[in-house]
């Protein structure tokens, strides 16, 4: 059963109060150190902090991207191809057929295993659902219609739409203005804290994915904001 703090508890009123789930891609529904897992056994025991200086690569790119303006702006199909060429550098990978296969597998991340049955449940109660991403449009459409759930997302929302990445505010709006619903009745559901304080902030009722049981970050906890050790008991909170 999932422990829902008083302060974001539905209110028991008619109508719907949640009318979609807007969910973030990387880390979230797909698992972004999947695509290094493929291939761990050719990197050895440097695997792991290969996998996670990559991830931190990728978003710091994003961020300075976004701060020094949009004539910086590079989709995050770049950001994430430049994040992989420095991490190699930096590991002494040079070849550069491993890295094409490292992209490849990028493009074809796995699913967390009970994302497809959470996103049937999801629909069931009859809310809408959403992915609201700073992956590009070929980033999203070529993971989730590999995985399969692309006939379960009603909508793949992607920040190229307004030029510049998560946490700026444009990106949480473009998500009210693509479903036509305010923030209010929305849920917006992320494995990043960072993510999940913007969504927070621009209005959304937010619930964390805490799959390493990681500290409270950002005062999400005092908030309100319900953390999930992962997806399967989401639909719980869409009673």
């Amino acid at each position: 059963m999932v422990s829902v703090p008083e302060p974001w508890r539905l209110k028991e009123k008619p109508g719907r109060e949640v009318e979609a789930v807007v969910f973030d891609a990387y880390g979230t529904l797909l698992d972004v150190h999947s695509a290094v897992a493929r291939h761990a056994d050719r990197l050895g025991e440097m695997a792991d902090d290969f996998s996670r200086e990559w991830r931190v690569k990728q978003l710091e790119y994003s961020w300075v991207r976004s701060l020094t303006g949009p004539s910086r702006h590079q989709d995050f199909w770049a950001c994430t191809v430049d994040a992989l060429r420095f991490v190699c550098a930096r590991h002494g990978v040079t070849n550069e057929s491993f890295m094409a296969e490292l992209l490849d597998a990028y493009r074809l991340l796995s699913p967390y295993p009970e994302v497809p049955a959470m996103l049937r449940a999801i629909r069931a109660k009859g809310a809408q659902a959403a992915v609201l991403s700073n992956g590009s449009p070929m980033m999203l459409a070529d993971a989730f219609g590999q995985a399969g759930l692309s006939t379960q997302i009603d909508a793949l929302l992607s920040v190229e739409a307004v030029g510049v990445f998560k946490p700026d505010r444009r990106v949480y709006a473009l998500a009210e203005r693509r479903l036509g619903l305010p923030a209010a009745r929305m849920m917006f559901v992320s494995a990043n804290p960072w993510d999940t304080q913007a969504a927070l902030a621009a209005g959304f009722r937010c619930v964390r994915v805490n799959r390493t049981d990681a500290p409270d970050e950002y005062g999400l906890a005092a908030a309100g904001v319900p953390s999930l050790p992962d997806l399967a008991g989401l639909p719980e909170l869409l009673h």
